[in-house]
């Protein structure tokens, strides 16, 4: 697992803003910072493909370069994860695109079910597949998405990018998805019983795009 708050950099700004209650109130802030965090995680993430050399003429001469060669896939889970998703897709400019739509079902005994209604995927056999989430809580709906893009093919590699993981969240992949590599902006200790990080950012989903009716 790689944690980028572990590393100093530029990058503990963002988070810090993406959780400062005062810089939250301006959405298009806390989208950019979000975008941002998808972009140097992907930077990260780009150290780990194949490579081969190409020569690359210049008005002058040829250049050898070293050029990624594996297909990447981006998916999201909408729709929180879509300026993180733009982050990743900033770096990955060719990638190919992968959208769930997952929600919680709550009860009224306070419990909740995650439910998958809609996913549009291409074919990932072989690829690299890189997953974007803002929040990964219990991890029960990123779970969920790897088991869905499963109907698509089989991934050469999964990656996981998200900003703020719980450490019970982080457990539960690591338990169900052995092979899935992590790649994370910060990790928070606590999670509710209504599954909520503590200390969190709260839900990056309105503070992005505003709040919504539904639960």
């Amino acid at each position: 697992m790689f944690n980028l708050s572990k590393h100093n950099s530029i990058a503990n700004k963002y988070i810090a803003e993406l959780r400062d209650v005062n810089i939250q109130k301006d959405r298009m802030r806390f989208r950019r910072n979000m975008e941002r965090i998808g972009e140097i995680l992907a930077y990260e993430i780009s150290k780990t493909l194949e490579y081969k050399e190409k020569e690359v003429e210049t008005p002058l001469g040829i250049a050898p370069v070293n050029l990624p060669t594996q297909r990447i896939v981006l998916g999201t889970i909408l729709r929180a994860g879509l300026p993180m998703h733009q982050g990743a897709l900033n770096i990955f400019d060719d990638a190919e695109n992968a959208f769930i739509s997952a929600y919680r079902m709550h009860h009224k005994d306070g419990t909740f079910e995650i439910n998958i209604e809609y996913t549009s995927c291409p074919n990932v056999d072989d690829c690299i597949l890189i997953l974007c989430d803002p929040m990964l809580a219990t991890g029960a709906s990123m779970d969920l998405a790897i088991k869905a893009l499963q109907e698509f093919g089989k991934p050469k590699a999964t990656h996981i990018m998200t900003a703020v993981a719980s450490t019970y969240g982080i457990d539960h992949i690591k338990r169900l998805n052995p092979d899935v590599k992590l790649w994370i902006g910060a990790e928070d200790d606590e999670l509710t019983a209504k599954s909520y990080i503590v200390p969190g950012l709260g839900d990056a989903g309105d503070l992005s795009y505003g709040s919504k009716i539904q639960d």
